[in-house]
């Protein structure tokens, strides 16, 4: 057996029906000539032929359809090629795409000296300028097969075919990839004994613009003879995407009285078609602008790049004397580089018109008039203005200052926020007796520096006028407070002090009169016409009413006024002590075990409401014990604290011990208190004082009691 040639592979850029002979090889569909150059000329002429092309699908060119890349140039009938207008720029290169129901095809026209004016189909296609039936044989050439998208029925349609000049008798056709056993599957087919390549549905070039297939020829069990040999299928884009805007609202601002050219913002459309075609291709243009005063083109949009920029002068782009300082623009973007068959999409631009601070604000008068009572604070008058600019802005918001008239800080001013009104206020009380006139000058200016042509004038100034008015001002105490210092239980009828009021309101000569006010303890009394204070009771440093020995009291001065004016002053009286408590001691009761082996009872404490030194050291002594009695001695500890205890023990009885406690004043004062004493019954850790009167304390309690209360002082 001879060895087997190798296949010819070729896939067809044209439409035919399948072959089954070698005669059908002798007719080749497509373009005779697929590559032409012509020279650019100086302008392509309306309806003046530029060359003839000839195609054929060898079937009687029954319904041929001619499509140019170029929206200027067609394709008559009999083949000629011509200009639908005069036109000198077309870029380097036009395609030009035949299609008949059995067959299409693809020229290309190189125009020598031409300028690039958009991307070339040639690179998107990856056309071949070889024939697409390469009569070499033993190799294996495949170009690409050209789809158009959006295709109608009927399906499935042949779109290539897949020659073996010399294939074994009984082999098959396999076709494999993307679009035909991988995801998205069945799209394409291949007629496994004559090669035909078929598509069976319509493609979007947008969801896929090419697919990679592979081809080759397998024997009756499906083992691999030739190939496999890449077959790419390209998409051909058609103009079924209208342009849209994706990324709006769409917002700009310029500012008012910018030059003409001033670009605003950017508008960009995005056209889902193939950007190297005119059916990406956009232009840009304004339908509407509202409003349309003071100009019907105040603006202008670059058709290519979708700059929007102003078109008008700086003296009428004035925000104070538009109607409206927004503008609304349709603006539409067109496809087919904006010829009348292009699709379009349409968007709306906002133009705001922002303020700049070319107006200075003015006050509405050059004068202000206010009037205040003295010893009043707040607001007094409202400054008003007028400013033409934005009132969103700083260059509208004012901002007042006090330039003259404020020497002791007395006034401030404040704007308004809402009515932008400049609020002067008092801050500090007003004398009318001092001045009973003010006169402030104010200026008034911008958040926001003024451009450099304009400046601020004599209307933004303005003088305020300042009435105060007599008010009848209570009578002032001086000093206040007023402190004197006395001894306590000074006689009745002491004289404390004279206090002095005086009246503001010297220009009224008034009289004045005295009043206590508030005398907590009841012990002062004063003078209605001279104030003099003086006590009509005894003064006690040692009184709840008095507070770290010192007395507090208040007195009224009353003008003779109509209405009458009142003025309060406070007297503070420091009260040195002087001894006049006896001390006291503390507990006074106690108890103790008939059988204690420790005859300590109770430890005593003294304490009195003077102050040192006439207080401690304190003296304890039992008072009046009989001699032969003496079964109680009383021991010192400390200054404060002495031992109570029993020379022997006593029967189970109430005792009664009389305990003398002096102070150590001069001259000293003494106090007796009778300390109370059980003694009871202590057998098996239980306490019985009833026979001793029922107390229910051990003194053995009373003594640690008595002992924590040492410790603590």
């Amino acid at each position: 057996m001879q060895p087997r040639t190798p296949l010819l592979l070729c896939v067809l850029l044209s439409q035919v029906l399948p072959l089954t002979s070698a005669e059908d090889l002798d007719c080749t569909p497509g373009f005779q000539q697929k590559l032409f150059h012509i020279d650019q000329p100086a302008q392509f002429i309306e309806d003046q032929a530029i060359l003839n092309l000839t195609f054929n699908d060898c079937k009687g060119n029954n319904k041929l359809h001619y499509e140019v890349s170029s929206p200027y140039f067609k394709v008559n009938h009999d083949g000629s090629l011509v200009a639908l207008k005069n036109i000198s720029a077309v870029g380097k290169t036009l395609f030009v795409h035949a299609r008949t129901p059995h067959a299409e095809d693809m020229a290309e026209l190189v125009i020598v000296g031409g300028k690039d004016i958009q991307g070339s189909l040639q690179d998107i296609f990856k056309f071949a300028r070889t024939s697409p039936v390469p009569r070499q044989k033993r190799s294996i050439v495949v170009s690409p097969i050209l789809i158009p998208e959006n295709q109608r029925q009927p399906f499935p349609r042949d779109v290539g075919k897949v020659v073996d000049s010399d294939r074994p008798e009984g082999s098959k056709f396999r076709l494999t990839g993307k679009g035909v056993d991988q995801e998205p599957k069945g799209i394409f087919r291949i007629n496994e004994n004559t090669g035909s390549v078929s598509v069976t549905r319509t493609l979007d070039r947008e969801t896929i613009a090419t697919y990679q297939l592979f081809v080759e020829t397998t024997d009756v069990n499906g083992k691999t003879l030739e190939g496999p040999v890449p077959l790419e299928v390209i998409v051909i884009d058609q103009n079924d995407n209208r342009p849209i805007f994706r990324e709006g609202p769409y917002i700009g601002h310029v500012m008012e009285g910018s030059p003409t050219g001033t670009t605003v913002m950017r508008m960009t459309a995005f056209d889902a078609d193939d950007p190297a075609t005119d059916n990406a291709l956009l232009r840009y243009n304004i339908r509407q602008q509202t409003p349309d005063k003071p100009s019907p083109n105040m603006f202008y949009i670059d058709p290519e790049k979708g700059d929007i920029v102003t078109v008008v002068s700086p003296a009428l782009l004035d925000r104070e004397t538009l109607e409206n300082p927004k503008y609304e623009l349709i603006i539409e973007a067109q496809d087919m580089a904006g010829l009348d068959v292009g699709l379009t999409g349409t968007a709306t631009a906002t133009i705001m018109i922002d303020d700049k601070n070319d107006h200075p604000p003015k006050f509405t008068k050059k004068e202000f008039q206010a009037t205040v009572e003295e010893g009043a604070v707040g607001v007094i008058v409202n400054l008003t203005v007028e400013d033409k600019d934005d009132p969103t802005t700083g260059a509208w918001r004012a901002v007042y200052t006090i330039i003259n008239g404020n020497p002791g800080q007395s006034f401030e001013i404040h704007t308004n926020p809402q009515t932008n009104e400049g609020m002067l206020s008092v801050v500090k009380p007003l004398d009318y007796e001092i001045s009973a006139f003010h006169t402030l000058l104010i200026k008034v200016e911008n958040e926001d520096p003024l451009v450099p042509d304009v400046s601020y004038g004599p209307s933004s100034t303005a003088t305020v006028h300042i009435t105060v008015l007599d008010v009848n001002e209570g009578p002032v105490f001086y000093p206040d407070p007023m402190m004197v210092t006395r001894q306590e239980n000074i006689s009745v009828g002491s004289v404390l002090l004279t206090v002095n009021a005086t009246d503001p309101d010297s220009l009224q000569h008034q009289t004045i009169r005295y009043s206590v006010y508030k005398d907590p303890a009841g012990w002062l009394n004063i003078n209605p016409i001279n104030g003099t204070v003086d006590t009509m009771a005894v003064l006690d440093r040692e009184s709840p009413f008095v507070h770290n020995s010192v007395y507090a009291a208040l007195f009224l001065a009353i003008d003779s006024g109509n209405p009458p004016a009142t003025g309060t002053g406070t007297l503070l009286i420091t009260l040195e002590d002087v001894n006049d408590n006896a001390p006291f001691i503390y507990p006074t009761v106690a108890e103790v075990c008939d059988d204690a082996k420790n005859l300590s009872v109770v430890i005593l404490g003294a304490s009195d409401k003077d102050l040192h030194p006439n207080t401690d050291p304190f003296k304890f002594e039992i008072h009046k014990q009989a001699v032969p009695d003496k079964v109680w001695k009383i021991s010192k500890i400390n200054n404060t604290h002495a031992l109570v205890s029993l020379v022997q023990n006593l029967n189970k009885a109430n005792y009664h011990l009389p305990i003398m406690v002096t102070d150590s004043g001069k001259p000293p004062m003494t106090n007796v208190t009778d300390l109370r004493i059980q003694v009871c019954s202590c057998k098996n850790s239980k306490v019985d004082c009833n026979a001793a009167g029922a107390l229910h304390f051990s003194a053995t309690l009373v003594l640690l009691a008595s002992l924590f209360s040492l410790a603590c002082l």
